[in-house]
């Protein structure tokens, strides 16, 4: 497996409240995603696509078979896997330089460095000038720039965003759709791509991985175009006949999800 290769072999994942009944969030996931590739998990609300990413990201343990990073089993958080929240998880004491600068000063790197790596990325996502500001000072889309910077700032060879444009508006999240594959084409990631947002998938995603109603399992997994090629290559009558493929997937999806069946 590739050096940011991911494999998800049959992972099931069970909440186990202390009050009530256990719930069955996951039930034999299997995926693969290659390097460097953008893999968007659609699906509707409740079916464990966040859960999915949180076992990924060793937040969760793994309770059943396994899922491998470059061949080796997740067994907790590393630095090879840069997670990126809806909510934005900045610290709000902190500008948006001593944001970024966070990871870089936990792994203890030399100063003129840390200095040197912060004032890039505030760079690569635009917000030069607003380096001293702090997060009650910034809009939504700007918010998510600096948590896209920090967690970018020490260099992980995956990046997971559990549906970072969620809370933004649509002319916000459009822009932001720009900003995020303009930093792909200058640092490539390995993507794990969480949203409820057919048409975001199709506009960011290699391919997409379309999970059921819970328990959560990979109903189907849609090709959209080939790893790298450029964003601007599908007619918009392509777009269009994904998007509707897509939604009519999770449509009936929700429909067993909302109607309580299996």
């Amino acid at each position: 497996m590739s050096a940011s290769g991911i494999s998800f072999r049959a992972v099931s994942h069970t909440y186990r409240p202390k009050r009530g009944a256990p719930l069955l969030a996951l039930d034999g996931v299997s995926l693969e995603v290659r390097e460097r590739e953008f893999v968007a998990i659609l699906g509707p609300s409740g079916c464990g696509k966040s859960t999915l990413l949180y076992l990924l990201g060793g937040f969760l343990p793994i309770e059943a078979r396994e899922i491998l990073v470059a061949g080796r089993p997740v067994a907790g958080p590393g630095r090879d896997r840069g997670v990126v929240f809806q909510s934005f998880a900045l610290y709000p004491w902190k500008t948006v330089r001593q944001n970024v600068l966070y990871g870089l000063e936990k792994q203890r790197r030399p100063r003129p460095e840390r200095e040197r790596r912060a004032q890039e990325l505030i760079e690569l996502v635009h917000l030069n000038g607003f380096e001293d500001s702090y997060p009650s000072q910034l809009s939504g889309g700007m918010k998510q720039r600096v948590a896209i910077a920090r967690t970018l700032a020490t260099d992980p060879e995956i990046l997971l965003m559990d549906e970072p444009f969620g809370a933004l508006d649509a002319q916000t999240r459009a822009l932001m759709h720009e900003e995020l594959l303009a930093i792909m084409r200058r640092t490539p990631k390995t993507v794990l791509f969480v949203t409820h947002d057919v048409r975001e998938a199709v506009a960011l995603a290699d391919r997409v991985a379309v999970m059921s109603a819970r328990p959560g399992r990979i109903k189907e997994i849609v090709d959209i175009r080939t790893p790298g090629a450029g964003r601007d290559a599908l007619p918009e009558s392509a777009v269009a006949a994904l998007v509707e493929r897509l939604w009519q997937l999770v449509r009936g999806e929700a429909m067993l999800a909302q109607s309580g069946r299996p």
